[in-house]
């Protein structure tokens, strides 16, 4: 029997809507047995528990468990007997996926065909003895090959992809970084909900602020939902908000009341000033005060607008908040797990405060994923984080005919109202790729004038977010340059995604242009040591070993990898020197791109680094692996995202040191900078003044007695100012003159597993790495590559370390050598 806890919804507190959970009591069919289901949940987490199947992030594991995206699914429990005083009762799912029959006593109560919507069902009067409850979930396969019988799209046009053909999250059958483990399950809260009169049915706070005078205005737009009795009788809706209040009577179906509130304080980004949140509540009552219901969030008062007009370079992309350009510091999101129901607030928080720590003040939710559970915006809302959200459409055409157009619009609708109260959120974005996939990747031909998605990204979706949330900005994709007059990713205009160079080319490549944004670049790297022994057991690890090329998702991406690798450096032959050499790369390779691209501010209007996270444990391209281990791509972010960056630039007429100001003061530095032999001379040396005021890039040539030879293998360029330094080798690694690193080790052990490690260079020492977790799992190191001058010293604190040992921290370092 299902066990019932009655409970308020932590949104609703205090309404006579009475809100019961049914979370507990839930069971799985499998092979005729009935195993143990956790709600919210899915079909592998509960296989996993019960010890069904193999942990499908382990060795192949993933191939062994194959079948359970392949077979029909179902949910059982049984509701009791319940009165109620309530004239209705409505069965609510926030989210089953994907395809669902819900049957209630044998009788089926209703269909879903949608993971990113809720579900509400009237069973009003079916609870008046113990009833049976099951949900059946389809095959994901079958019931996406359904719908493509049913529009008749053909192989030619759209492949064997059932992505396009089910709402479901894309990524679930595999990306270029992730498993293809497609699930099936109750993946959000399901309860049951008893109201009477009339219930709030949707809130929508359009909020705004005049940064004139500084006065905030909340106008929230209601939708009420009514029973037959509570049909044509006078409501009040009540708003409060930052101590204003204001309320409306009405009689139909719709009402809107608005709120001002004086001297708002402003939200901003994090790095620009605070980020101060008030309560928004709205009280619906009937005219003689009887309470029906509440709805309460957090809200926060900032103007935020898209500048993309026209200008000498083309025409731009510039998020503007509250008067104030920005340069966008970001970090593309996917789902923190394939499993997306195991994601914790508490997770949340971990992974966003990662990416705020890394200097990131914008996320992008990609495309290929999910809308987040509220959690994740609260979080970007205290944090300062501007999120950037794609609707959901990825890599593929998608059709725009029935059933699916419904489906789109009423995801669309649902999403946009319940992300519209978060102050973080800046931008609405109709997808990921596809209208460059449409120009280039040879979907025009075979399509034959079938719908592939366009209707819905020039058409649809601006129309809902023009209905729904007239206050955010809205852009067709990404990239996408404005209008077909321009390639879709066209550096000159919009957004831009940066792939040729990881694909075909070197990240130097990144010097070649300057994009208007770039909203998706990157290189890939394997996860941290610790990851990889936990992910593979037992295996002797190689580049090429079955595990690592498991792990590895991307097309030719170990050759990627490897090609990348020998522009630069001796391919090694050993493990530990190519796993430690492709981290540099990939943290090289992002700091090639972001220097460059933040030294052309305001041209260049912001990076968005693809990715911040990973699904499950795996060689791609993210700064923190899919145990959480942060790579030494995510410490290199804390330099290059930081408000005062130092970089060594070429021009066309020579390089330049520029200093990138982000902060709000101007930053008045004197660089010195020192022209050094490999072997450790200084060759020359001068000083020189550089000013770049608030939110300002300057620059300043390097003196000719200062550059290092053209093609110098022995000479290169030290810029230090404020404790930052820049470095310019005129050749690449392979090619310059490296000493033998050699360097003293020294670990004071402070006590409660943490330890300070020094190092003191006896040489150049280029790109030295302390690997904590080779020392021991659970460690961590504050610091990632640096580099050393001879006689220089560097601590490094590391934590989670309780037999600190001399030793082992050496065996744990490793640096650049030569050929």
């Amino acid at each position: 029997m299902s066990t019932v806890t009655t409970t308020a919804r932590p949104r609703n507190d205090g309404t006579p809507l009475e809100a019961v959970s049914l979370h507990e009591g839930w069971t799985l069919r499998h092979e005729g047995r009935a195993l143990p289901a956790e709600v919210p949940g899915c079909v592998h987490t509960d296989l996993l528990a019960a010890g069904a199947i193999p942990d499908p992030f382990l060795s192949a594991n993933e191939t062994a468990v194959e079948w359970v995206g392949r077979r029909d699914w179902v949910y059982d429990t049984v509701l009791p007997a319940r009165a109620t005083a309530h004239e209705r009762t409505d069965l609510v799912f926030d989210g089953l996926d994907t395809v669902a029959e819900i049957t209630l006593g044998g009788e089926p109560v209703g269909r879903t065909a949608n993971m990113h919507r809720g579900y509400r069902f009237d069973i009003t009067g079916h609870l008046a003895e113990r009833v049976p409850l099951s949900v059946r979930f389809a095959c994901s396969y079958d019931a996406a090959e359904a719908v493509r019988e049913h529009l008749g799209a053909s192989p030619e046009a759209y492949g064997t992809d059932p992505r396009p053909f089910i709402r479901k999250m894309a990524c679930a059958y595999g990306w270029d970084w992730g498993p293809s483990l497609p699930t099936a399950g109750i993946w959000k809260d399901v309860r049951l909900e008893h109201w009477s009169t009339a219930r709030l049915a949707r809130v929508r706070p359009l909020v705004t602020v005049d940064t004139a005078t500084g006065t905030g205005r909340v106008e929230a737009r209601i939708d009420v939902e009514r029973t037959g009795a509570g049909a044509g009788l006078a409501l009040i809706a009540e708003l409060r908000v930052g101590g204003a209040h204001a309320a409306v009577e009405f009689e139909g179906g719709t009402a809107a009341v608005t709120a001002e509130v004086p001297d708002a304080a402003l939200w901003w980004p994090r790095g620009y000033g605070e980020q101060p949140l008030y309560d928004c509540e709205v009280a619906l009552r009937t005219a003689d005060g009887a309470p029906l219901g509440t709805w309460a969030r957090r809200v926060g008062f900032r103007d935020v607008v898209v500048d993309t007009g026209a200008d000498e370079h083309g025409s731009g992309f510039t998020f503007v908040v509250n008067g104030e350009r920005i340069f966008a510091r970001g970090v593309n999101w996917i789902p923190d797990d394939v499993f997306p129901s195991r994601v914790t607030a508490a997770r949340y928080r971990e992974r966003l405060t990662q990416a705020a720590r890394a200097g990131a003040d914008t996320v992008r939710v990609w495309g290929g994923g999910i809308f987040e559970r509220d959690e994740f915006y609260d979080v970007c809302d205290e944090l300062g984080l501007m999120v950037w959200q794609d609707f959901l459409f990825a890599c593929a055409p998608y059709p725009e005919e029935q059933p699916l157009r419904g489906e789109v619009e009423a995801e669309a609708r649902e999403n946009v109202a319940r992300l519209m109260p978060h102050p973080s959120l800046v931008l609405w974005n109709g997808n990921n790729e596809n209208l460059w996939g449409f120009r280039d990747w040879g979907w025009e031909g075979p399509l034959a004038g079938d719908s592939w998605g366009e209707g819905y990204y020039l058409g649809l979706l601006p129309r809902v977010v023009a209905d729904t949330d007239p206050t955010r900005a809205y852009w067709a994709g990404s990239p996408w340059s404005g209008s077909w007059e321009h390639h879709p990713n066209d550096p000159a205009h919009g957004v831009v995604h940066s792939w040729d160079v990881w694909n075909t080319a070197d990240y130097t490549d990144y010097l070649d242009d300057v994009p208007r944004f770039v909203a998706e670049f990157g290189w890939q790297a394997p996860p941290a040591y610790a990851t990889l022994r936990r992910a593979l057991p037992g295996e002797e690890l190689a580049p090429g070993s079955p595990g690592m090329l498991h792990h590895q998702k991307a097309e030719d991406g170990d050759g990627k990898l490897e090609r990348g690798l020998a522009r630069h450096f001796d391919v090694p032959t050993d493990f530990d020197t190519w796993h430690y050499l492709t981290q540099v790369n990939q943290a090289r390779a992002v700091a090639t791109g972001v220097e460059h691209w933040r030294s052309h501010w305001p041209r260049c209007a912001g990076t968005i680094v693809w990715q911040l996270n990973d699904c499950w444990p795996v060689t791609s391209w993210a700064a923190v692996d899919g145990d959480a281990r942060p790579k030494p791509l995510w410490h290199e972010l804390r330099r290059l995202y930081a408000d005062r960056l130092l970089t060594v630039q070429r021009r066309a007429a020579g390089p330049v040191v520029c200093a990138v100001n982000q902060s709000a003061g101007a930053w008045d530095a004197e660089v010195l900078l020192r022209r050094m032999s490999a072997a450790g001379e200084v060759l020359a040396e001068a000083r020189v003044r550089i000013t770049a005021g608030p939110r300002a890039v300057a620059e300043c040539a390097v003196p000719q007695e200062l550059l290092p030879a053209a093609g110098s293998g022995t000479e290169y360029l030290v810029a230090d100012a404020d404790g930052l330094r820049a470095l310019h080798f005129p050749v690449r690694d392979r090619e310059f003159a490296y000493p033998e690193p050699s360097y003293e080790v020294a670990v004071e052990h402070l006590g409660e597993g943490c330890a300070a490690v020094r190092v003191t260079a006896r040489t150049l020492v280029r790109d030295l790495l302390l690997q904590a977790d080779r020392l021991a799992p659970g460690a961590a190191a504050d610091r990632g590559l640096l580099t050393l001058l001879p006689g220089e010293s560097a601590t490094i604190l590391v934590t989670g370390w309780d037999a600190p040992d001399r030793a082992a921290a050496e065996a744990a370092l490793f640096a650049v050598r030569g050929a």
